[in-house]
């Protein structure tokens, strides 16, 4: 009976759990927020280099085709 209930309460919180994760998007909004930083370079470029290494990270793992593509274009 008590693996029972702890079976329901753990499907419960993971049904909420994904429920809020859909709603708030936050995997979307750190994408999105990544490449505002990376399209507009100014304060980005004069955040230091540790907020260069996270904006960088964050765009390869939100948009890691996009970030291959950027790397292998040739610099003009």
């Amino acid at each position: 009976m008590v693996l029972m209930v702890g079976v329901v309460v753990t499907a419960a919180v993971a049904l909420a759990a994904g429920y809020l994760l859909g709603r708030l998007r936050p995997w979307r909004r750190l994408g999105d927020w990544a490449a505002d930083q990376v399209c507009h370079a100014g304060a980005w470029a004069r955040g230091g280099a540790g907020r260069q290494a996270v904006v960088v990270l964050a765009h390869a793992v939100t948009t890691p085709r996009t970030s291959w593509r950027i790397m292998r274009t040739p610099a003009t």
